[in-house]
């Protein structure tokens, strides 16, 4: 199974053109974002053809849930991307309605034919492990983005009592974004930090298993996004509002990191 990297432009600044160059040069193999301005989907998918870059498309459902969601997974569905990130429902959603979102989801992945992964995000109803879990077994051909970061903010752990709803969503993560938080926040302050080598090793595992429950159901290939992002997640010191350290960096670093250790167990 190969392991492709995406990296997103959420911490970036410059043009679109400026912002794939950067991606393109670095070595990923594509980009996950949200579309750009409907005046820059010619240019967009220009650019992506002239770095060679694969698309994961990013969708954050609003409002009217539903229908935000059928809109936005049909536009992102026009740029053939690898596959769909949703941002989908509300937490606050009550279970009745969210089962209807989600029934009326997989209808619209199974008409647009892209794989859907629905994100493990605070504020959304995926925003804990029981809660993802109860859909999941309710909605078979389900599937998620693993972003653990959240979980272990709201749950306050490494979720370590949380072993039989963690393998169900081991079981349906069709992608990873790769950021590392705590049991205060959802980003730890710079990963290669000493003091959070225990949740690195926490997440790097929890990556790894995804993998190798992915490669033995036959899939050829398993996306990956390091997502660390600016301030708002990145830690800033007092006063200065200054970044702890450089979220391109690290980024890099996570990426190249995971892909040494993805290789000591597939290579």
């Amino acid at each position: 199974m190969q392991l492709l990297s995406f990296k997103s432009m959420w911490d970036m600044t410059g043009t679109l053109e400026e912002k794939l160059e950067k991606i393109a040069e670095a070595g990923y193999g594509g980009v996950e974002f949200t579309l750009p301005s409907q005046d820059k989907w010619k240019q967009f998918r220009e650019l992506l053809e002239r770095y060679n870059l694969a698309f994961i498309a990013q969708i954050v459902t609003r409002d009217d849930h539903i229908s935000s969601f059928e809109s936005l997974a049909r536009q992102a569905a026009e740029f053939n991307p690898v596959k769909i990130v949703s941002h989908s429902a509300k937490d606050s959603m009550s279970y009745e309605d969210q089962l209807h979102f989600f029934e009326k989801a997989l209808a619209v992945e199974e008409a647009i034919s892209v794989p859907v992964a629905h994100e493990t995000h605070r504020g959304r109803a995926m925003f804990t492990p029981w809660a993802t879990s109860k859909l999941l077994r309710q909605f078979p051909e389900l599937k998620i983005t693993a972003d653990f970061s959240h979980w272990c903010c709201v749950c306050e752990s490494l979720l370590q009592d949380q072993s039989e709803n963690m393998s169900i969503a081991l079981d349906r993560a069709i992608h990873i974004h790769g950021r590392v938080g705590y049991a205060e926040g959802p980003q730890v302050a710079d990963p290669r930090a000493p003091e959070y080598s225990r949740e690195v090793r926490a997440f790097v595992n929890w990556w790894l298993e995804i993998c190798k429950r992915r490669a033995s159901d036959g899939y050829a290939t398993m996306t990956f996004t390091p997502e660390f992002g600016p301030p708002g997640y990145m830690h800033t010191l007092p006063f200065t509002k200054q970044p702890v350290t450089d979220v391109w960096d690290v980024n890099k670093w996570m990426n190249q990191y995971f892909i040494e250790k993805y290789r000591d167990v597939f290579e």
